[in-house]
Formats: C-alpha cells, sequence, structure tokens
C-alpha cells in the first residue's frame, strides 16, 4: 500500500510540475509546489465538492474522469466540461476565496493530487511569474463554461449532441490516428450534458445509427462514420 501511494506522489509530483499554471517556473520551483501536494482517491460517484461549499484546495486529476456539472433551471443537471487526467480544477475558489460554483462528481474511481489553500496563495506571492499562466488557464475555463450555455440555449439539440460527442472523441486517451470509436458515457449522461433528454437524446441516436453515423449496442455508443458527425455538429 505504501509503494502504492509513494507512485501517486510521484505522478502527482510530475502532473504539477509539468502543469501549464506552473510552466513558466524553474524545475526547482515547480518541485517546491508539487511537494505540497495531498493524494485522495473517490470512488465511482463520489461527490469531490459541492456547489456552494468552501473553496479549500485545489485538484489535479492523476487517473478517472471528474464530471463538472451544475442544477439546470428545470432541475436537471448541465455538465459544464469533463476533466481528464492531467488537468487542473478548483482553482477559481481557491484564488477568490469564495464558495463553490459547481459541483465535482467522479465518473469513475479517480486518483487526485490535491493542493491547499494557503500553500496555492503563498506559492504565487512567491511567484509572480506564475499569474500569467494561471490568467490564461481561467480564461479557458470561462470560454468553455460559456460555449457549453450557448450551445445549450442557441442551438437544437442534434447540433449539441454531435458537438459534444466530437468534443468526448478528442479528449479521450487513445494514440489510434483513426476518427471514431467508443463514446464511454450512457444516453442519459449524454442527455445532462447537452441539457436534454435520455428519450430525445436516445430518438436522435437511433436516427444517426439507421443512417449509419453511430451504432449502438448493450451499454456503448460507437462513432462509426465521424466525418459525418461532424457535419451534423454544423449548424443549419
Amino acid at each position: 500500500m505504501a509503494g502504492a501511494e509513494s507512485g501517486a506522489l510521484k505522478d502527482a509530483h510530475r502532473l504539477l510540475g509539468d502543469c501549464v499554471l506552473f510552466s513558466g517556473l524553474s524545475a526547482e520551483e515547480r518541485a517546491a509546489i508539487a511537494a505540497q501536494a495531498r493524494i485522495r482517491t473517490f470512488g465511482a460517484g463520489e461527490t469531490v465538492f459541492n456547489l456552494g461549499s468552501p473553496g479549500d484546495y485545489m485538484m489535479a486529476l492523476l487517473s478517472g474522469t471528474i464530471r463538472i456539472c451544475v442544477p439546470s433551471p428545470d432541475g436537471k443537471e448541465l455538465v459544464l466540461t469533463l476533466i481528464q487526467p492531467g488537468e487542473v480544477f478548483g482553482e477559481l475558489a481557491v484564488l477568490d476565496g469564495k464558495e463553490r460554483s459547481a459541483d465535482a462528481i467522479a465518473e469513475n474511481e479517480c486518483t487526485l493530487a490535491m493542493l491547499y489553500r494557503h500553500d496555492v496563495l503563498s506559492f504565487f506571492q512567491r511567484n509572480p511569474s506564475a499569474w500569467p499562466k494561471l490568467v490564461e488557464v481561467l480564461c479557458q475555463r470561462l470560454r468553455r463554461t460559456d460555449q457549453v450555455f450557448a450551445e445549450v440555449a442557441l442551438l437544437q439539440l442534434p447540433v449539441r449532441l454531435a458537438k459534444m460527442m466530437l468534443r468526448l472523441l478528442e479528449s479521450r486517451d487513445n494514440s489510434a490516428p483513426a476518427k471514431g470509436g467508443k463514446i464511454g458515457f450512457s444516453q442519459r449522461e449524454l442527455a445532462n450534458m447537452v441539457g436534454g433528454t435520455r428519450e430525445s437524446v436516445n430518438r436522435c441516436l437511433r436516427n444517426w445509427q439507421r443512417r449509419g453515423v453511430v451504432q449502438i449496442s448493450e451499454g456503448s455508443i460507437v462513432v462509426m462514420n465521424q466525418d459525418a458527425l461532424e457535419d451534423l455538429a454544423e449548424p443549419a
């Protein structure tokens, strides 16, 4: 067990050292911030933090997938983004000291490297050269969230669904150059990601299956024709 924890710490140090937030620093400076990390594991479906909870720490994801989501006006869940291994999240509340602006849920078993607010703020005070990279990451987060809300407000469900599926294909850990592949989320989860219902997503996918764009089997959705999916992602 100690060996596994030691390996996780090494992974955390490597990940945080390579993180875009700290890429402008020296190797020694990156090692210093990485040394402050604490490792935690969350089971599938477990809450990492809730909307409105204190922002005591930021995190880097070592393994697994984290769902960042907020309640929609109709009571459903709207997924803002999916955090993949190598990404950091939870930094906004750490910086301004306010409450969390979304929920973070473990999609599957996840291992996180956690940096607490006091350590992060002390680090940035000592290393002002890191601030521009932090602003860059925050701007990327804001643009991504704006994109999700704009798509829900302005685009029809089939376009939103096609765009989301393409983003999921792009974010997967897959070195194969071929287009297409398996979408590792259920129809209900896809519906939450695009602000729709499971029934509407199912109708859309069934239509696409008849056209040879996707293949629906027990518990999985496989993109058979990514070029066609890219065409579907373009608003009419």
